[in-house]
């Protein structure tokens, strides 16, 4: 499990003390944190976790993106299914039975916690403080994952959720080279031309808003997922 963290001092020892005491039938848990030089006092926390029989902690000198810490995590990871978890309490440790279990028994190899799937219909994201800004969101989504599915030829509602949960050898030979948020475009991508077409598992979701700390720029990762979307769709593999 690769836990990526930046200024998430209001929610991590939250997130961590909920991860580190779930337990999963059948299943040992390792957890990578990857700390990226918090400003905020989130390192202090993480850093008290160190000692952890489950925890292996990667402090990075600076911020380089979440992408950039997630690549770090899968180089460090020894398990055979990996699991990308923030420490933003956006999603709820309780779907992972349901995101591992077509992996455990064969069925698939890549999985996607679907915020949509549940029945959500259009509004992915609620900002009570922030209504327009949720809107502006949502058509976003649903705008970038209609390119995504024309593009790659299947049909996703939501292939840029948190929970991308897959087998190992799915990624066995691939070189990531995103750092930002254009990384989950860069994975699916390169996991769906591979062959490996994700199945989505409803999960629970609840959204942070702009002012409780979302960190997605609204002008600068479009661009770079469109960029990420001419490249990995034809960069050779």
């Amino acid at each position: 499990m690769i836990v990526p963290v930046f200024n998430e001092i209001a929610t991590v020892r939250i997130a961590l003390d909920a991860l580190l005491a779930k337990e999963i039938a059948g299943w040992e848990i390792e957890v990578i944190i990857v700390e990226s030089n918090s400003r905020d006092g989130s390192r202090e926390v993480v850093q008290g976790f160190a000692g952890h029989p489950r925890v292996t902690l990667l402090l990075q000198e600076r911020p380089r993106g979440k992408g950039f810490a997630v690549r770090e995590g899968f180089a460090r990871a020894t398990g055979e299914v990996f699991l990308i978890q923030d420490a933003d309490l956006e999603y709820s440790l309780d779907d992972y039975e349901r995101l591992i279990t077509p992996i455990a028994e064969g069925r698939h190899r890549f999985v996607l916690g679907s915020r949509h799937a549940a029945g959500g219909g259009f509004s992915l994201r609620r900002f009570a403080d922030q209504p327009v800004h949720a809107f502006v969101l949502n058509c976003a989504h649903w705008t970038f994952a209609g390119l995504i599915n024309v593009s790659c030829g299947v049909w996703l509602r939501d292939p840029f959720t948190m929970y991308k949960v897959f087998h190992r050898d799915c990624i066995e030979g691939l070189r990531f080279e995103s750092n930002r948020f254009d990384f989950d475009w860069e994975l699916l991508i390169k996991l769906i031309r591979r062959g490996h077409r994700p199945v989505e598992i409803p999960v629970w979701y609840r959204s942070r808003s702009f002012k409780e700390g979302k960190k997605i720029s609204v002008i600068r990762d479009p661009l770079t997922w469109l960029w990420a979307l001419a490249k990995f769709r034809f960069q050779r593999l």
